[in-house]
């Protein structure tokens, strides 16, 4: 019997930042999910890899990537970037990043007292003990309050309290796209638009427009493979990355247990991310090292 081909999976998340798998065991469940390269692209953070890289000597036959996934603001949208084969230290990702660590501190302070106002009061203890990382983020504060205050899921702490429009939400105060490419090839990196199709009216006319105006800007490359994505959404973004002169990425955005319905690999059962794309995208790092030196 013939082997499944093996896949890769290019956007997932550890402890470090907002997921519940250490970064040190992402190799070993990628191995297992038949994956022959994976990327560690967390939030605003590079923490992970060395543990993450350092694990995956144990699977030679496993491509282990470094990456990092940062968020911009462009046309009151939130937008988020994956930069792969990243150098974590860079000195202009490391003052970025510090940058945002500072940014979502000061957030998570915000949200706490918002949250204590509206009588979920919580500590630093009781947000460790969910498993708070080096960045803290929304995740953090859904797992706390849904251990202490017995919500259904963490997906009911944040239809309550927590999403945009809810209670306790505060928007985060996000670098403009430009920067975020800038630093993402700073670091040697290939910049990345991550699921960029959310099922929304005219989604073809946004993910033209980002396209139009970004690739000019060092745009290398757009998620065409997603856990949430369709045959359709696929098509849609393969077939703009082609008029655009943009390589293909794809990932599952895993979490682990704080995604539950999303596994690595698969992402919602259906997704898989051919290997082929990696030939494009080292191709993109070195060209656009090049037009750099």
């Amino acid at each position: 019997m013939t082997e499944p081909a093996a896949g890769i999976d290019l956007h997932v998340h550890s402890t470090a930042s907002d997921g519940s798998v250490p970064p040190e065991e992402i190799p070993a469940l990628a191995v297992a999910a038949n994956l022959c390269a994976v990327a560690l692209t967390d939030h605003d953070t590079v923490s992970g890899i060395p543990a993450f890289l350092a694990a995956a000597e144990a699977f030679p036959q496993l491509e282990a990537i470094a990456g990092v996934e940062l968020a911009a603001m462009y046309s009151s949208r939130e937008i988020h970037f994956v930069g792969l084969f990243i150098d974590p230290e860079a000195p202009t990702l490391r003052a970025f990043l510090e940058h945002q660590r500072q940014e979502r501190m000061e957030r998570a302070d915000l949200i706490r007292r918002r949250l204590t106002s509206l009588g979920y009061p919580l500590t630093d203890a009781e947000i460790a003990e969910a498993g708070g990382g080096e960045v803290t983020g929304r995740p953090h504060f859904a797992r706390a309050l849904q251990q202490k205050y017995h919500f259904s899921s963490m997906a009911e702490v944040f239809d309550k309290l927590l999403k945009r429009g809810c209670p306790a939400y505060i928007p985060r105060q996000l670098p403009p796209p430009h920067v975020v490419i800038e630093t993402i090839h700073a670091a040697g990196g290939v910049a990345v638009w991550s699921h960029p199709v959310y099922r929304q009216r005219n989604e073809r006319a946004w993910v033209r427009r980002i396209m139009k105006k970004f690739t000019p800007l060092g745009l290398d490359a757009v998620e065409g493979y997603y856990s949430l994505f369709g045959p359709a959404e696929t098509a849609l973004v393969s077939e703009l990355a082609t008029e655009y002169g943009l390589a293909l990425s794809g990932g599952s955005d895993f979490h682990g247990e704080n995604t539950p319905r999303i596994a690595l690999g698969s992402g919602a059962g259906k997704m898989f991310v051919p290997a082929q794309l990696l030939d494009e995208l080292k191709k993109r790092k070195t060209q656009s090292r090049a037009q750099r030196s």
